[in-house]
């Protein structure tokens, strides 16, 4: 019987590995049906994001009519588990087990938490709107409690699930599999904010309940497919008797490499400058420009895929041989034109303008998520895998938490001065808010290029190359 040419293997050969993605990454012992089964965890980890930043925010804001600094405190609670994600890519590293897995243990009590936590929060978020006999501060931490447990799952599967993906690939393929973890991650976004555009169409109360229980559910089936034979068991790495490095003693190690301490800060405020705008875009969107929650759901989609056209380039880019660290400065200077737009959108009253400002910002915090990343595996010594890959999540999602939080409280606070007139007649407008914040985020992006300068120039030293003037000579 004669197959159809669409799963017939000789097709597939006969295409150019330059037009499939990711072939390059596929070897005998590493097919791409592996690499793909394993990237479910971030189809999930995506799922979850875009769920808690994405529709939640605005559904509790507009309609649920909880105050925006509350929802940004919950939507950041997550973000609290973020500075441990060093220690649990230290602790992967060194795990002790009989069995002899490392990373499979993390990725397994990540998954029961983020099951867990989505499970019981759409009861507690009914609570927290206020349609309840139980006192104010029940509903407070039972939300607290369910917006944890998922960040702290989020953080833990993320953390020994990418380490893992390192672990299998070849030293020369890592760039390139990590990659592909992120582009999925990115697809699970996307496919989940189209999802949850649907089925919250119109809104009620018994929907929004269904659809995260639903990634609840979903949750626990593709991290169980994800990890089904990646991890072969090695009692030779594991065993108790194997004498472990003190944490304080490995870190120190890890932040006396090169310019690592000020890779970290730029890291820190180009993440900050990015993430500010997550809990209000949204909201700016809706009350603003009038958009629907259709409509607004549909952002984290956009933005997702301009992050993953970032991501092609990126690789593309990458391949070729150019700096990671340039490539974080191109990043940056597409987000200086993505809050421009986003900004101007206002007084233009264009939903398209403010639609493209969000692809681009997509587009720039992607470059800029996959160039950092990359220069902390390159950072990477022996055996610390998980701790340089859990030093840059730590610091990535504590600033992207700090971001967040900050972005819903300046909101609230010069919305109020503008109201009251405090700021004059000219500013007493809705937007004032949220524009102020997208200007801070610009404010931002330029710090992080002085911070990012003389990172260009060490590695231009370290590569022993002829340093023409560029970020490079920027004052630090």
């Amino acid at each position: 019987m004669k197959l159809p040419f669409w799963v017939d293997k000789k097709t597939w050969t006969a295409v150019s590995p330059k037009l499939l993605p990711f072939a390059d990454v596929v070897t005998e012992d590493l097919p791409l049906s592996r690499l793909l089964r394993l990237s479910l965890f971030q189809v999930t980890v995506g799922m979850a994001a875009t769920l808690l930043i994405g529709t939640l925010n605005r559904v509790l804001i507009l309609e649920m009519g909880v105050s925006a600094w509350l929802v940004a405190l919950m939507v950041a609670l997550p973000l609290v588990f973020a500075p441990f994600r060093a220690l649990v890519g230290f602790k992967s590293d060194q795990h002790r087990s009989v069995l002899g897995w490392r990373r499979v243990p993390y990725i397994w009590i990540g998954t029961l938490l983020q099951f867990g936590g989505l499970s019981i929060m759409p009861f507690a978020l009914i609570l927290l709107s206020g349609d309840t006999h139980w006192p104010i501060w029940f509903s407070h931490i039972a939300s607290a409690l369910a917006f944890l447990m998922v960040g702290a799952g989020m953080q833990t599967t993320q953390t020994a699930g990418l380490a893992l993906a390192t672990d299998i690939a070849s030293e020369k393929s890592r760039p390139r599999v990590v990659a592909l973890m992120y582009v999925m991650l990115l697809v699970g976004m996307v496919i989940s904010g189209i999802v949850f555009s649907l089925f919250l169409n119109p809104f009620t109360q018994f929907q929004l309940i269904q659809v995260v229980q639903g990634a609840a559910a979903v949750t626990m089936f593709l991290n169980i497919i994800a990890l089904w034979k990646q991890e072969a068991r090695q009692p030779h790495k594991t065993s108790p008797a194997i004498k472990r490095p003190d944490f304080r003693e490995s870190w120190h190690q890890f932040v006396s490499q090169g310019q690592v301490k000020r890779y970290l800060v730029m890291l820190g405020l180009g993440t900050a400058a990015f993430s500010m705008q997550e809990i209000i875009l949204e909201p700016y969107g809706g009350e603003i420009l009038s958009l629907s929650v259709s409509q607004t759901s549909l952002l984290t989609a956009i933005m997702s895929v301009g992050a993953l056209i970032a991501f092609a380039l990126a690789a593309r880019w990458l391949a070729r041989g150019i700096d990671p660290y340039r490539i974080a400065a191109l990043a940056l200077l597409v987000g200086l034109f993505a809050f421009s737009a986003v900004i101007f959108a206002e007084p233009l009253n264009s939903p398209t303008l403010f639609r493209l400002g969000t692809s681009l910002i997509g587009f720039g915090a992607g470059l800029f998520s996959i160039s950092t990343l990359i220069i902390a595996m390159q950072m990477d010594n022996a055996g610390m895998t998980g701790m340089a890959i859990g030093a840059w999540g730590a610091v990535n999602t504590t600033a992207s938490g700090v971001g967040i939080s900050l972005g819903g409280l300046i909101r609230d606070l010069i919305s109020g001065y503008a109201k009251h007139g405090i700021l004059g007649d000219a500013l007493n407008h809705p937007a004032t808010g949220y524009q102020f914040v997208y200007h801070i985020e610009i404010y931002l992006m330029f710090a992080t290029l002085i911070a990012l300068g003389p990172l260009v120039l060490y590695q231009s030293n370290q590569r022993k190359s002829n340093t023409k003037f560029g970020l490079a000579e920027l004052p630090s």
